[in-house]
């Protein structure tokens, strides 16, 4: 068995164990310096919508060898209509230029300006196209209809197979992947386009998937919870996520791989950018979602379940039970210094040196110290022809 195998194997039979829950605390503060960070950089930079939701003019042409993004940008707002920066991408063997909506002869002054700078044989090398803001919203608005149904539907789902309070914590894992992933998207400015919503809205499957799985697990081991007093429903949980930890590590990588090499190859190094929309959200979509079902969404529940009167009062028995163990260990492991002959000890041999006193105390002088060992009254024995006098002497 591989060493990763091993160590899941330990994790499933308890043998170790990493205490997810129990550091809730500090997974709640990474996540929401993150959030902050993510509304904040909405707030201030918000997105960049693509042409799709805003409208405007998009031409693409073919590039020659030694341009560079600068050359065209400058070959597009050289032909004077242009008011605002463009936004120039690279799409492998051409360029893509981005600008507001133009009329049919500010189109034809870019598509001249291009042809000259870039040395094309006649404008029609220059691809022109018009998209208006109507579409995007009505892609927005049913993509907005479509995440309505499916959080209303894994209510309902979650609710109905586990229960509320599971369907509650994993509806705030989700909002977490949601928000963090459109954070990134504010940062980085990578243009918003169809393909970002198509990839937001498959991310939730990913992040719910994960979650499913290490809550249908916790609610196998908190079944008869509350018949014994072996755990409570916080240590119960994590056993149950640390059971499902490496499963859910291997799914997440294996499905972010294909993804980095769409994000990082494709689009970083070969230049496809048109692949990066997609690839970044869900690759940071299935990250997050990937760290909110282990490190949030589990938390969450055991909080939300530590709040019921059943489980707090499982957890003082538990509590009581871990004392009593503790306080019973500490009695049995616990003996006075010098306890025993050195034969029966494994000590040094000890010395008996009598008191001198009546009371038939002596002194044992060993490895363990000094002690007083009681023996009782102490006795001379009798001579003969004495009546049992203690001296053993005759009355005169």
């Amino acid at each position: 068995m591989s060493r990763l195998g091993n160590i899941g194997g330990r994790l499933h039979r308890g043998e170790i164990s990493l205490d997810f829950v129990g550091r809730q605390k500090t997974w709640y503060a990474v996540s929401g310096l993150i959030l902050v960070v993510s509304i904040a950089s909405l707030l201030t930079l918000g997105l960049n919508f693509g042409v799709e939701f805003k409208g405007g003019t998009v031409f693409q042409f073919p590039s020659k060898p030694g341009t560079t993004t600068s050359d065209a940008r400058n070959a597009v707002t050289d032909a004077g209509v242009v008011k605002e920066d463009p936004i120039v991408q690279k799409t492998g063997t051409g360029w893509r230029v981005q600008t507001e909506t133009l009329t049919s002869a500010g189109v034809t002054a870019v598509q001249k300006s291009v042809q000259t700078k870039f040395g094309l044989a006649k404008p029609d090398d220059v691809s022109p196209q018009t998209v208006g803001a109507s579409w995007g919203k009505d892609i927005s608005k049913k993509a907005l209809e479509g995440l309505v149904v499916f959080l209303i539907a894994i209510v309902v789902y979650l609710s109905i197979a586990f229960e509320w309070r599971m369907a509650v914590a994993a509806l705030i894992a989700l909002a977490h992947d949601i928000l963090i992933t459109i954070g990134v998207y504010s940062l980085v400015q990578f243009e918003v386009t169809p393909s970002s919503v198509v990839g937001l809205l498959t991310i939730l499957g990913y992040s719910l998937y994960d979650t499913v799985v290490v809550f249908d697990k916790v609610r196998e081991n908190t079944r008869s919870l509350t018949t014994s007093n072996a755990m409570t429903y916080s240590q119960a949980a994590n056993l149950g996520l640390n059971q499902t930890l490496v499963r859910s590590i291997n799914t997440s990588v294996i499905a972010l791989l294909p993804v980095g090499g769409l994000l990082f190859i494709g689009a970083g190094i070969l230049g496809a950018g048109t692949l990066k929309d997609l690839a970044l959200v869900l690759f940071v979509g299935m990250l997050a979602g990937a760290y909110s079902s282990i490190c949030i969404a589990t938390p969450i529940l055991a909080d939300l379940q530590e709040r019921q009167d059943k489980y707090r009062t499982l957890a003082k028995r538990v509590q009581a039970k871990a004392t009593s163990s503790k306080r019973r260990s500490k009695a049995a492991t616990t003996e006075v210094p010098g306890t025993g002959t050195g034969d029966e000890a494994g000590e040094e041999p000890q010395d008996t040196v009598p008191g001198d006193d009546d009371t038939g105390e002596t002194t044992s002088v060993g490895a363990g110290g000094i002690r007083l060992v009681q023996q009782g009254p102490r006795q001379q024995p009798r001579k003969a022809g004495t009546r049992g006098r203690p001296s053993g002497k005759k009355k005169r």
